[in-house]
């Protein structure tokens, strides 16, 4: 259009000047000197436009070189970022569960550290009992020792050897019924319990510590057989049985040192049943009432990649 423009106005002019020349008492060679002037101009201005369109497509394909640059660049960095957001989770996701690994260990050593201070006090105690028996057999044959004198026939023998006792009639002697046979002892139980729960047989390791509770469910370690119930279900999947049992953690053993793990396993549980409001609330429970401890910094991670405040 501008070239265009151009040539009807050099035309113009051309028409222009040879209308002058024809009309005005201009002479003939002053008349031809200006229209070759005329076409010089007209010839520069044709060729400062061609120049300059070239110009304009030089820098028009210059900058779409530079623009699919661009374009290239930030399809490598969303690229890269997808593949770097991607390995982020992949490590949440691999710390979480060495964590909830680690957790688990480090649960079972408290608890076999737990279980030999328990031993130690009652080895003790046994101890003592035992020592203060022997000091009162020692006082009772020191007290009534009988002095021994002479006989005619020869050193006494002693009294006669009483005659077992008889039942009814001196049909013989008496017999008792069989009692039953007594549960094993709270340490023993425990301890198989433990042992069978680190060996992951888990069927085997909830029969003991459902009868460790029955048996002794008033001792120092009854907190921790009910939360290994609640671990025992959440191994093996059954997420409404581990929520029960964590929550019996909680109300029947507040003093238990459990309690912070109860109620972020109870959190993580609720999560796994889609019961999100709940877990969150088990989770904030943790950071609250258990700071700088193990379980306070999973229940934050745990909310950060839920996208929750804590």
């Amino acid at each position: 259009m501008r070239k265009q423009t151009i040539l009807m106005l050099a035309a113009a002019m051309t028409a222009g000047a040879i209308g002058g020349a024809l009309f005005a008492p201009t002479p003939a060679n002053a008349v031809a000197r200006e229209i070759i002037e005329l076409q010089q101009n007209v010839t520069q201005l044709l060729q400062n436009q061609q120049q300059m369109q070239t110009q304009i497509t030089q820098s028009f394909a210059v900058e779409k070189t530079l623009l699919d640059q661009l374009s290239d660049t930030v399809n490598k960095y969303n690229a890269n970022m997808a593949t770097l957001e991607k390995s982020v989770q992949d490590l949440q996701a691999n710390s979480g569960s060495r964590m909830d690994s680690m957790s688990t260990q480090v649960q079972g050593l408290s608890d076999n550290v737990a279980d030999l201070q328990a031993r130690i006090g009652k080895l003790d105690q046994k101890l003592t009992d035992t020592q203060n028996l022997l000091q009162s057999v020692d006082a009772k044959l020191a007290g009534n020792a009988p002095a021994t004198t002479p006989s005619p026939n020869g050193p006494s023998s002693g009294p006669p050897a009483s005659a077992p006792p008889t039942g009814p009639g001196g049909a013989g002697p008496t017999t008792s019924a069989p009692s039953a046979a007594p549960p094993p002892s709270a340490d023993t139980l425990y301890t198989n319990a433990l042992h069978d729960f680190e060996g992951k047989r888990y069927e085997l390791a909830n029969s003991e510590f459902t009868e460790y509770l029955k048996y002794f469910g008033d001792t120092d370690l009854a907190s921790n057989a009910q939360f290994y119930l609640g671990e025992i279900a959440y191994m093996q999947a059954k997420y409404t049985d581990a929520v029960a049992a964590y929550t019996k953690v909680i109300d029947n053993y507040p003093k238990s040192f459990k309690l912070a793990s109860a109620h972020l396993k109870k959190g993580l549980a609720l999560l796994e049943l889609g019961e999100k409001t709940a877990a969150v609330r088990e989770l904030r429970t943790v950071v609250r009432l258990f700071p700088n401890t193990d379980e306070e910094r999973r229940a934050r991670a745990k909310l950060k990649e839920l996208g929750i405040t804590a």
